[in-house]
């Protein structure tokens, strides 16, 4: 058999899956691996994430998309984890008309996204009737689901499950992996158990190594362990590369018995997302395991255009370069590790980071329990361990997210209750009280799906499709600014990062030029400009010699405001008065009053999210809603008026 033949056998694509179903594509996968054959994924989601913020453009996509459904991977990473938000919110565009056009350049490649079980791709559990319709709706471009639960809680990820399997696609259930006296051989064979007890057989199983935890010894032997457990298992080894091992720990797990592991595109792996591709492939053939399908040329070509790509995304890098040994510490994984750097840079705290990753971090795991630090629960250790240093501290200002933790509303803790200590900080005196009588997992009714849509459409003032309304369940504020942006301003996406990610703005008279993804060249010319009759500035561009105008309205008063800040103990004496003030910066997420309502002592006014966690503003006084000046959707900073209350 030639090798372009043999390439060609070994190969899966959509086509197998859609027509011959899962069983199939798992036996093929059984019979590829007999004799030292496993498969790559190409993991380009999660590098984006770790290493660039999920930052990485359309166009970058695809001008390599081509190349990348002539590689022969086994699958695509192509969306899930947070860059459904960040599509929405940074890219410009709607991550479901992405993969639509993505699917069309590569009509031979499954395309792969990472689930949070019922958070989806949020940051917080959904009713249930949202998180089938979701699955529903992505299942028509996407082929294989890996989904997780930071707590592994089975129960949380069974309707997406169903869902998935209903849609004929292929599921891939994970554990999440960590180190720790807890986390033994026994433990995670129990855990598979339990999820081939709902799933039955016909899945993959990842073991998600999401912070590049554990040595190569260890990777290998849980493998093992496993596959004496359950033999016809297909594993799909994912892991990162923060301490610079994952190649090691990916050849361990190849050696014993794995089918499929994860890397990505040479040409921009850095330092906290998954390790480069070829280099896992070198050390893997001279060991004797051949990497099954895999074309050699076009992954070498694609990188060579990706890194032509890679010094527009370079303001997204980690500030830090360098790999990281002491992950096995702090165990952060690779997204919330480059951004945590990116906070104290531009919170003033970088000199503390040590202490906070390297003492305080690791503390906090242990005493909540060790358990899995990937997201949500990523969030919850990690701003934890940044209030307890800040503050000076521990616990006293916990988050929302971390008082529904300590009372199971995400589920069940897998080893033990965190310290009672934890909960007496966080609680007070009554905590065991409180735990005793509030624990259990949080029970979301289910949404009328009718009625969101017709609260969406009123929103943006149209129709609103079933792909707006699944990204409108999941993101609301986020997904109706979106859409205004995209019906004002069009698809921007359209440009290419050189374009996109320009800092400082472009001059009257200048002229850029570009080529899109699709080859054809295209030129803007900016200027002239003049003041209308309402002083507002009018710009015209001149796109492809055709005239666009664009009118900036100007402010009435030019001049800045210099803002005066306001301590802490300066916002408590307000909130006494009723007068409530933002805590933090972040987003509005929910206003929990209306005006003219009454309200008492402790009670929700405003919900706040920043770094994806909730923070609730509460009432300091019994009264009744004087004024509210914010919405759901506004952006606030530290000290910003909220709302007043007339206090009784």
């Amino acid at each position: 058999m030639g090798i372009q033949k043999k390439m060609q056998h070994f190969r899966i694509t959509p086509e197998d899956l859609c027509s011959k179903g899962p069983r199939f594509v798992l036996d093929k996968l059984r019979d590829s691996a007999k004799g030292g054959g496993y498969y790559i994924a190409n993991t380009e989601r999660d590098l984006s994430q770790s290493d660039f913020k999920n930052r990485i453009m359309p166009h970058t996509q695809l001008i390599v998309a081509d190349e990348r459904n002539e590689s022969g991977f086994f699958s695509l990473e192509i969306t899930g984890g947070a860059s459904v938000h960040v599509d929405l919110l940074r890219k410009q565009i709607n991550p479901i008309e992405k993969l639509e056009i993505l699917r069309e350049k590569m009509p031979d490649l499954l395309f792969q996204t990472l689930c949070r079980g019922v958070n989806l791709f949020g940051y917080r559990p959904y009713p249930e009737n949202v998180v089938r319709l979701t699955v529903q709706n992505f299942a028509r471009y996407v082929h294989v689901w890996r989904v997780f639960d930071f707590l592994n809680h089975i129960p949380n990820m069974i309707p997406v499950y169903e869902e998935v399997q209903k849609a004929g696609c292929l599921l891939e259930p994970a554990i999440c992996f960590s180190t720790g006296e807890e986390h033994t051989d026994e433990f995670y064979v129990r855990k598979v158990g339990q999820i081939l007890d709902v799933t039955g057989k016909d899945i993959v199983l990842c073991i998600k190594n999401h912070g590049g935890l554990g040595s190569s010894h260890r990777i290998g032997r849980l493998v093992r362990t496993i596959l004496e457990r359950y033999p016809d298992l297909v594993i799909h080894y994912h892991g990162h590369n923060t301490d610079g091992a994952d190649t090691f720990r990916i050849v361990a797990a190849v050696q014993n018995g794995a089918i499929i592991v994860d890397a990505s595109d040479h040409a921009m792996t850095g330092f906290y997302g998954p390790p480069p591709l070829m280099s896992v492939v070198h050390e893997l053939a001279d060991i004797g395991y051949e990497a099954r399908g895999l074309d050699i040329k076009p992954i070498v070509e694609a990188s060579n255009k990706l890194r032509a790509e890679r010094p527009f995304y370079k303001d997204f890098e980690s500030q830090f370069f360098g790999f990281d040994p002491t992950v096995q510490l702090h165990k952060l994984p690779g997204g919330a590790t480059g951004s945590s750097f990116e906070q104290a840079v531009k919170g003033g705290f970088l000199d503390r980071m040590p202490e906070i990753l390297q003492k305080e971090l690791p503390q906090v795991q242990i005493e909540l329990g060790n358990w899995w630090s990937v997201t949500p629960g990523s969030q919850i250790l990690w701003t934890t361990a940044l209030t307890n240093v800040l503050e000076g501290e521990r616990y006293k200002k916990a988050s929302d997210d971390l008082k529904n933790l300590l009372l199971g509303r995400y589920g069940e803790f897998p080893f033990r209750f965190p310290d009672d200590n934890v909960y007496r900080a966080v609680f007070g005196d009554k905590w065991k009280q409180i735990r005793d009588n509030d624990y259990g997992p949080q029970v979301i009714e289910d949404v009328s799906i009718e009625a969101e849509k017709k609260v969406l459409e009123k929103r943006i003032g149209r129709d609103a499709t079933d792909d707006d309304l699944v990204l409108y369940l999941q993101h609301p504020n986020d997904a109706v600014n979106f859409f205004k942006y995209e019906a004002k301003h069009g698809k921007t996406w359209v440009l290419p990062p050189s374009v996109w990610l320009r800092k400082g703005g472009f001059k009257l008279g200048e002229k850029i030029e570009f080529t899109d993804y699709k080859g054809k060249n295209h030129t803007i010319e900016v200027g002239p400009q003049r003041k209308n009759k309402n002083a507002d500035v009018v710009t015209y561009l001149v796109v492809d010699h055709h005239v666009e105008p664009f009118v900036t309205v100007m402010e009435e008063n030019a001049e800045s405001v210099k803002k005066v800040a306001i301590s802490a103990k300066e916002m408590a004496d307000l909130a006494q008065k009723g007068d409530i003030r933002a805590h933090i910066k972040g987003t509005v997420n929910e206003v929990s009053v209306k005006e003219g309502e009454k309200v008492g002592k402790g009670q929700v006014l405003i919900v706040l999210e920043a770094m994806k966690m909730l923070n609730n503003v509460v009432s300091e006084i019994d009264g009744q809603v004087s004024e509210i000046i914010i919405s759901a959707g506004d952006s606030v900073d530290v000290g910003d008026k909220l709302m007043s209350i007339k206090k009784d």
